[in-house]
């Protein structure tokens, strides 16, 4: 048991949850915390209160923004849209198939000493349907936006993940809640779950297979290796019958009784009946 709140770097954004540590944010207020490039102002959204859950795996807030640590990230802000404004106009006099996803700024440290500190960078993520070859459009950004530039090409997915947006189901995509790495889905996993070959039902936001296909596959996949296919005549404790139907959440098969055709629900490990092997039911 402990204590939780909930920041987003962004309006309307992901929210990330956090420990508040020796701190009280309230909603409104602006916090710091830890990220791979520093610490970054996050808003909270969501006052720290005690959670019945094991907080000790998540991070912590590092403190309350100050004046300066606000100013810091209107900056970055400031350049980030400055960024988007620059790699949009050069794409378009360069001519190249390429759509900017999103803009990130690390500024400058300070100097200590002799050493001057890391440099500015600027890192845009694009989409394009191939390999682009900007080598020119770096040169130019760097030029415009007088700082290291880094462009990184994103897959359809990927893209998704950073862009955010609502699955069919009208929950965050999973991509940008909660999974960290892409398991690979393929259309089998689909057709062994009885849904609809259609690419509108089963596609995501990113245009490829939904995600979520891997979740249940595999108890269909322990379900058909063990349950009558259907279309084979079975004994029930109700009577002889034929399979019509599954019930993969129930375990259990749909039966239609030979005495008088009507339809029986009967759990799966009650239908004795022939059973075919798994590879041959769903070969592609």
């Amino acid at each position: 048991m402990g204590m939780l709140c909930a920041v987003t770097f962004n309006r309307y954004g992901k929210l990330y949850y956090l420990d508040p540590g020796e701190f009280r944010p309230r909603v409104g207020d602006k916090v710091l915390v830890a990220t791979d490039d520093g610490p970054e102002v996050a808003d909270c959204v969501w006052a720290a209160e005690w959670s019945e859950d094991d907080t000790s795996g998540f991070p912590k807030v590092i403190g309350i923004a100050g004046p300066e640590d606000v100013g810091r990230d209107e900056l970055i802000r400031q350049r980030k849209a400055e960024a988007r404004v620059a790699s949009n106009r050069l794409i378009r006099e360069h001519q190249l198939p390429m759509k900017v996803i999103a803009v990130d700024h690390v500024p400058g440290g300070p100097a200590d000493g002799d050493d001057p500190g890391p440099s500015p960078r600027t890192t845009v993520y694009f989409t394009a349907p191939h390999r682009v070859d900007f080598r020119s459009l770096v040169r130019d950004l760097g030029a415009t936006l007088r700082c290291r530039v880094e462009l990184r090409q994103l897959s359809a997915r990927d893209s998704a993940k950073v862009q955010g947006g609502i699955g069919s189901c009208g929950r965050d995509l999973c991509c940008s809640t909660f999974l960290t790495e892409f398991e690979p889905v393929s259309i089998r996993m689909a057709k062994e779950q009885d849904l609809p070959l259609n690419p509108m039902r089963i596609s995501g936001a990113c245009g490829r297979l939904m995600c979520c296909l891997k979740y249940e596959h595999p108890m269909y996949q322990d379900f058909h290796g063990n349950a009558p296919a259907i279309g084979e005549q079975v004994s029930t404790p109700e009577g002889d019958g034929r399979v019509v139907g599954h019930s993969v959440p129930r375990d259990a098969v749909v039966i239609r009784l030979a005495a008088d055709g009507s339809r029986t629900v009967c759990p799966k490990a009650s239908v004795c009946g022939s059973r075919k092997s798994y590879e041959d039911r769903y070969a592609v």
